[in-house]
This record gives structure tokens, C-alpha cells and sequence, in this order.
């Protein structure tokens, strides 16, 4: 049972951060492209809407944070061995 656990941890987060953060950016493209306006076929400007460019850049935000705090995890003895600071305290040690 143990393994089947195992494996089904690795597989949410590999579909969370595999096809999760992808996708997640690809929705702050989308919504931070259409909130900046667009010409029309017609030769007429649609209006660019505010809202819709700041739900886009706060999911860049989501993205860049997490992809951060990722490189920061990897990297956590490294930084602890040449810094001598902890950035996740609240987590167990190996």
C-alpha cells in the first residue's frame, strides 16, 4: 500500500505542476490579452479592460511565485550551507 501512495503523490503533483502552473499561465496570457483592447475588422477599437489585465498579471504573479519558491526548495541546503538561512523553518529536515 505503501507504494501505491507513493505514487499517487508523485502523480498529483506531477499533474498539478506539469499540467497545472502551464495551464494557469496560459489563462493569465489569455485574460491579460484580451483586457489590453483590440482593433476590430471593421477598423473600429474595442476598449481595453482593466480588470481583465490585472486577473492576468496576478496569475503571472501565482506562476513566478511558485516556480521561486520551487528553486528556493531545491536549492534549500545550499542556501542554508552558504547563507546560513532558512527559508522553509517550519518544515522537517532530513
Amino acid at each position: 500500500m505503501m507504494y501505491i501512495e507513493s505514487i499517487l503523490r508523485v502523480l498529483l503533483v506531477g499533474l498539478v505542476l506539469g499540467a497545472g502552473l502551464p495551464a494557469l499561465f496560459a489563462v493569465g496570457l489569455t485574460a491579460f490579452s484580451r483586457g489590453a483592447g483590440d482593433m476590430n475588422a471593421d477598423g473600429t477599437s474595442q476598449a481595453a479592460n482593466p480588470a481583465l489585465k490585472i486577473v492576468g498579471l496576478a496569475l503571472f504573479a501565482v506562476v513566478s511565485l511558485v516556480i521561486v519558491l520551487a528553486v528556493a526548495w531545491i536549492t534549500r541546503s545550499t542556501i542554508i550551507h552558504h547563507f546560513g538561512v532558512d527559508l522553509f523553518p517550519m518544515l522537517a529536515k532530513k
